[in-house]
């Protein structure tokens, strides 16, 4: 493959192409990616009449069902040549499986058709990370990754507001056609990524030609266990998730109990607020992370959570929910670009990007399951108060996790005098050869 340097490849007629459709996929993408995401828990509570806890348990069941699709995805990415067609083919699965939910509303089928479209969905994230990483190179990724994150979030709030209004008008079931639309626009914008811009040795983090250390093949799979800041790094991933993964859903939950008839209204202007306020905490985490830190901006995203979760306990009026939400913005924002970023850095030269971007997605995914379960139970035992405290310490013992013993992990770029190329990932691989 003749691509130019990475120095220059910013400025190349393809790579400029290839970062427009990036654009355009992550906005659609941002509505496919999650399937019905927070709408499901309304779906099934004001239309099916399901109770809190049926709610929480199918939930849990489709994340279960991604844990299992979660790190195979990340290897596929690795290792395949063809990462668009593995995006599109997952985009089709969440879609059909979304879709399905309104002819077989029984607690099986949903549980079912919602695994399916929870393993597919685990694709998204490791792949649009792989292409931006091939593409772009490490010099330019967190500022990528950045715009990436601008775009979804961007995606997300249209979508939301756009079911918001119409379900106003037309019932909750119209978040179905949103989600079909938003399909057919994100398979074309994937197929308009040219794919020989994309280096797909680069996008598995095996070579950097910025760096010192120039691997020819893979690392083994044994470096996802040996790197001490991954596993530290997965930790808190998975108590940030445990936190959040479960809050929009109660609040759309309180909302929609106040008024069925606008349920799915209310959580669209959650899910407004929190994806407005998402764009510029990802435009900052682009610009400012690699001379700022890339773990401070992850600790913040921690600390957001409990002082998020306390709020909610304050009042149940309607406004004051939404506006608490505006707080979803700062975490999840922060923690959509740098999750991939210190991924990146910590696998840099071992070929093991993408696998371990699922690997420490599964903790992810282990965090919500847990989340959206515990939460059910606990607003079924003891209220929606109790539920909110309990999530936001999770996130509390995960920044404590973070500070105590996350290292930084951003790279020798920006003034920073650590040497490139290194870490202790591809350090402890290069040593075990």
């Amino acid at each position: 493959m003749n691509l130019p340097p990475l120095s220059s490849r910013t400025s190349t007629p393809q790579t400029r192409q290839a970062g427009r459709a990036l654009d355009a996929a992550n906005f659609f993408l941002a509505d496919v990616r999650d399937g019905l995401g927070p709408y499901l828990a309304v779906y099934l509570l004001t239309e099916q009449h399901w109770n809190e806890a049926r709610i929480g348990i199918v939930m849990s069941i489709a994340t279960i069902a991604g844990i299992a699709a979660q790190t195979p995805a990340g290897a596929l990415v690795d290792a395949t040549r063809a990462k668009r067609l593995v995006m599109i083919v997952s985009a089709v699965l969440v879609t059909l499986a979304s879709l399905s939910l309104p002819l077989l509303p029984s607690f099986l089928p949903v549980a079912i058709s919602q695994g399916i479209a929870q393993a597919a969905a685990v694709v998204f994230p490791p792949a649009i990370a792989a292409v931006s990483l091939g593409i772009f190179g490490h010099a330019a990724f967190t500022r990528r990754i950045g715009r990436n994150e601008t775009f979804n979030h961007a995606g997300n709030a249209v979508a939301a507001a756009i079911a918001g209004l119409s379900a106003y008008w037309f019932g909750p079931t119209v978040v179905f056609y949103l989600l079909s639309a938003m399909a057919i626009a994100s398979l074309l914008s994937i197929l308009a990524i040219p794919e020989q811009a994309i280096d797909h040795d680069l996008a598995r983090g095996l070579h950097d030609a910025d760096g010192d250390v120039q691997r020819e093949q893979p690392s083994g799979l044994g470096v996802l266990l040996t790197c001490r800041p991954l596993l530290v790094f997965a930790i808190c991933v998975l108590l940030f998730h445990l936190s959040n993964a479960a809050m929009l859903p109660l609040v759309g939950q309180k909302l929609a109990l106040q008024d069925k008839n606008i349920g799915t209204s209310l959580m669209s202007a959650c899910i407004v607020a929190a994806q407005i306020v998402m764009v510029p905490f990802a435009m900052l985490v682009g610009a400012r992370a690699d001379s700022w830190g890339h773990k401070r901006f992850f600790l913040a995203a921690l600390l957001v959570l409990p002082v998020r979760g306390a709020l909610y306990t304050l009042s149940d009026n309607t406004f004051w929910l939404v506006g608490v939400q505006l707080l979803d913005g700062v975490g999840a924002g922060i923690f959509g670009a740098i999750f991939p970023v210190i991924v990146a850095d910590l696998m840099r030269n071992t070929g093991r990007f993408n696998v371990a971007q699922g690997a420490v997605i599964t903790a992810q995914s282990i965090g919500a399951a847990l989340s959206t379960a515990l939460a059910g139970f606990v607003v079924v035992g003891a209220g929606y108060s109790a539920a909110f405290l309990t999530l936001g310490a999770a996130a509390a013992i995960g920044a404590v996790v973070c500070l105590l013993a996350l290292p930084e992990t951003r790279q020798g770029d920006d003034g920073d005098p650590r040497p490139k190329g290194k870490t202790a990932a591809s350090a402890s691989a290069i040593a075990a050869e």
